[in-house]
């Protein structure tokens, strides 16, 4: 296994495209961007399609819990599947199949034809997991948190982008003579067929390994076959850190994603905002990830170097608290410059937590980075589900009760006093879910490492800068 070790980056170079890890990294962030482009890209339509296939609000709000269902297990399994085939042909499979249902999507009738379409165009969501593993075997240690923090936050753009890039090709769409009512369909079979040309891209330009392609080791020997895949699984999940993890995702990811699909309503509903007021500093929370992510990957692996992996958990337990007190803040200020101000240090430390997770999972059991990245990576759904029942049911029951309080009195009030009761209720939810968070990164401190762990670390990350080229390579 030396072999393995000594034939990873060492630098985190991006201009190095001769490099395979380098090379591999730009791919998986493309592909992984093109993956959350797609599985979000119905996000602007959404009144276009409620309108065109007549949905009622339940059936809107199902398409939204069934795409995040999806993605829950197919991280789960796709995680697995990437310890016995590779990520190469995972990702590629992933690709070619997941575009099938967003090019159906463009075509279907009824709601129910939608809702199954979100839902299996929610497996695509999986595409997180697969490229936290494949950089997790192109990156040695020292720089291993910094490579899968900055892939996840370049690909999580994919789901930003989507505010802009998707009317933008509507508009392109339109301008060729298409109607403007089937617009959004064109726009979603396009971007079903770049996740369709991504997969052959996959496929023909990346490897598993610096060495070469999982079967292709176990053939010549350089890497065991193998064949205790399932003992590998109940292994981590057996592992309590990994569900600690779990839960630290749900806080973070999960939180980020509820936060990213119910602010734009709170800030118009609190601060008496225009629509498209709120959806760009909305998409200037998502446009974060540019370098947020990268943070705390970076300060990952600089807490690693200094304090051994004890150091990566102990930043990831900080930040996670500093997460918690953001949102929690941010939850009853009035004023809203000063509250941009906290939602942006909320949207900074929230996105600096999840690269500090996954600068973290890479050391809980090497001979399982699939299966432990598919589970955590599953967590973020899960908490990103259950924060947004939390907050549906809490302004849900807020806004019927000011409904029947101002029956009679008129449409306008009736609707100022349903937003104030929205925006009051989804304020006490943010507070709560912000004193979960500072719960979880306590918590988080129970992430031990045994001695031998510590010191096989030390031993990589000596071996890693003993490898490094000299600063002016």
């Amino acid at each position: 296994m030396k072999k393995s070790t000594s034939a990873k980056a060492t630098k985190f170079n991006l201009r190095d495209l001769k490099s395979v890890p380098i090379r591999t990294f730009w791919i998986t962030a493309l592909a992984f961007f093109l993956c959350f482009f797609a599985w979000f890209g119905v996000v602007p339509f959404m009144p276009d399609v409620v309108r065109d296939l007549g949905m009622t609000p339940g059936q809107k709000w199902n398409s939204v819990v069934l795409a995040v269902t999806g993605t829950v297990f197919a991280r789960l399994l796709i995680g697995k599947l990437c310890d016995k085939y590779g990520p190469r042909l995972c990702y590629t499979w992933l690709l070619v199949l997941g575009a099938i249902p967003v090019i159906l999507t463009g075509f279907v009738q009824t709601p129910f034809q939608f809702l199954m379409c979100r839902l299996f165009t929610g497996f695509i969501g999986a595409s997180f997991v697969i490229t936290q593993v494949h950089t997790s075997l192109m990156f040695s240690s020292n720089v291993v948190g910094t490579a899968n923090a900055t892939s996840a936050g370049w690909g999580n753009l994919g789901g930003g982008a989507n505010r802009l890039g998707m009317p933008i090709i509507a508009a392109i769409v339109i301008g060729f003579g298409a109607a403007e009512t089937e617009a959004w369909r064109y726009s979603l079979i396009i971007a079903g067929i770049l996740c369709f040309s991504m997969g052959l891209v996959y496929y023909f330009f990346t490897q598993d390994t610096p060495e070469g392609n999982f079967k292709d080791l176990a053939e010549t020997g350089d890497v065991p076959k193998i064949k205790k895949d399932q003992e590998g699984f109940l292994t981590a999940l057996k592992d309590y850190r990994v569900w600690i993890l779990f839960i630290v995702y749900a806080s973070c990811f999960g939180i980020e994603l509820t936060v990213y699909g119910t602010m734009d309503d709170y800030l118009q509903n609190t601060f008496q905002l225009e629509r498209i007021t709120a959806g760009n500093i909305v998409l200037s929370f998502a446009l974060m990830n540019i370098f947020a992510r990268t943070l705390g990957g970076l300060f990952g692996d600089k807490f690693g170097k200094s304090k051994g992996l004890r150091g990566r958990v102990l930043f990831l337990s900080f930040i996670l608290v500093v997460q918690g007190v953001m949102l929690a803040s941010f939850s009853s200020i009035s004023t809203l410059y000063l509250a941009i101000g906290f939602l942006i240090l909320f949207s900074l430390s929230v996105q600096m937590a999840e690269g500090a997770t996954f600068s973290v999972v890479p050391f809980i059991n090497k001979k399982a980075i699939g299966s432990i990245s598919g589970i955590v990576g599953a967590g973020g759904n899960v908490g990103a589900f259950l924060a947004a029942m939390l907050l549906k049911f809490k302004s849900a029951a807020s806004e019927r009760a000011a409904i029947a309080a101002t029956e009679g009195l008129g449409e306008e009030a009736i609707k100022s006093a349903q937003a104030v009761a929205a925006s009051q209720a989804v304020s006490e939810g943010y507070l709560l879910i912000g004193l979960i968070v500072v719960t979880t990164g306590i918590v988080a401190l129970g992430i031990r490492f045994s001695v031998k762990d510590e010191k096989v670390a030390r031993e990589e990350l000596k071996e890693s800068y003993g490898n490094a080229a000299p600063a002016n390579a």
